[in-house]
């Protein structure tokens, strides 16, 4: 008996089949190609209308008198331990301080203020070492109205912008000599200790020596120190009044204190459930100052974003 043929299907016929999972997998598709170009556009958040600082005053910033100095005297305070976390450590510090130092020493001598780097021998071996940015700062404020400190893994990567302006664009007035005494940003955890101002005041020492008291914050073995969430206890515990009076929390992360946006599980899930935070604190190009909070890769990233800098000169 013949076997009776297979109808064949016509060019027409198999594109109506596949048209259906074509039109499945579009979304995906999509998907796929926006998150890739995600980072790219992060980058130029500024150029899509964010703004990080309000603009520029051409008023003059007069200080009260009298002063000692005709001139305010501002610190950049940073760790300089060239050895923290070890050369097998998940998140090394070599190679990443002596550049990152480098990098603020030339802001400071181009705008007329100190460095300050810590040594590896002034770092308190019975912590681990980002505890020791309160012993600095506390060793270091009598010397100057303002501290602002960094931590290793911070760049700056505009240096046209002075402090003066930042605290500026924060305070709302010239007075810096009387004004709050502590400027912080926010990030997903809340108050960051990576990046911050601080004012010489009684206060400040107080609030210094309270901090560094809080031992039980204290973590060994692990990529957070407690020196962060020991800061962000004494912040929420603050009253309403002391807060007012001492303390600012800016409103734009990316005003001193933006982080690289890289694509990821966890940074996906915050832009989708968090875009606020995520659009104020992403670096973008022209930003004042690159933190790498959280990332592994810190010497790979500083190295990226000299180059980058380098090459746009």
């Amino acid at each position: 008996m013949a076997m009776r043929s297979r109808p064949r299907r016509s060019a027409g016929h198999l594109y109506h089949l596949r048209l259906p999972r074509l039109l499945f997998l579009l979304p995906f598709a999509l998907l796929l190609i926006l998150l890739a170009r995600l980072p790219a556009l992060l980058r130029r958040a500024n150029a899509h209308g964010r703004q990080c600082m309000p603009a520029a005053t051409d008023r003059p910033i007069p200080f009260p008198h009298p002063v000692p100095d005709p001139r305010l005297s501002l610190a950049i305070v940073t760790l300089a331990d060239e050895d923290a976390g070890g050369p097998g450590a998940r998140r090394s510090f070599r190679g990443v301080l002596a550049a990152s130092a480098r990098n603020k020493r030339a802001y400071a001598a181009a705008h007329g203020y100190s460095l300050v780097a810590l040594p590896a021998s002034a770092v308190d071996p019975s912590r681990p070492p980002s505890w020791s940015k309160v012993l600095a700062l506390r060793a270091h404020l009598r010397h100057h109205h303002w501290l602002f400190w960094n931590d290793a893994d911070t760049l700056v990567t505009n240096p046209e912008i002075p402090l003066e302006r930042i605290l500026f664009s924060v305070i709302g007035h010239n007075n810096f000599v009387e004004s709050p005494d502590l400027v912080l940003t926010e990030d997903f955890g809340g108050v960051n200790a990576g990046v911050f101002f601080i004012r010489r005041s009684k206060w400040s020492e107080k609030f210094l020596d309270t901090w560094w008291n809080q031992t039980s914050f204290i973590q060994f073995g692990s990529t957070r120190s407690g020196d962060n969430a020991a800061l962000k206890h004494l912040i929420d515990h603050l009253s309403a009044e002391e807060m007012q009076e001492h303390v600012r929390i800016v409103k734009m992360q990316c005003l001193f204190n933006s982080y690289p946006w890289i694509l990821t599980l966890k940074s996906v899930h915050r832009l989708i459930f968090h875009l606020p935070t995520t659009w104020k604190g992403v670096y973008s190009d022209g930003d004042f100052m690159i933190h790498f909070a959280g990332l592994d890769d810190k010497q790979g990233w500083t190295n990226k974003i000299l180059r980058e800098r380098e090459n746009q000169r």
